[in-house]
């Protein structure tokens, strides 16, 4: 192997090594990012009231839970 051919496998190595280094850097970024933003997709539970069997969300009006049919308080 001649020199240029040296050199340029060792540009695109570092090419490459700077490029791996930069894509984690973005998913680090990202992943502390969607780490402290709300998630457009959440359920609101609010109205609700939780089974103290299952832990299922009802109605407010529902007398009996949805899923274990267990009697909700209030």
């Amino acid at each position: 192997m001649d020199l240029t051919t040296k050199v340029l496998l060792l540009v695109a190595a570092l090419l490459l090594l700077a490029a791996a280094v930069a894509l984690i850097r973005r998913r680090q970024r990202l992943e502390r990012e969607s780490a402290t933003r709300e998630n457009p997709f959440a359920a609101s539970t609010e109205g609700e009231k939780r089974c103290p069997n299952c832990g299922m969300g009802n109605l407010w009006t529902d007398r009996n839970c949805i899923s274990c049919n267990a009697r909700l308080p209030g």
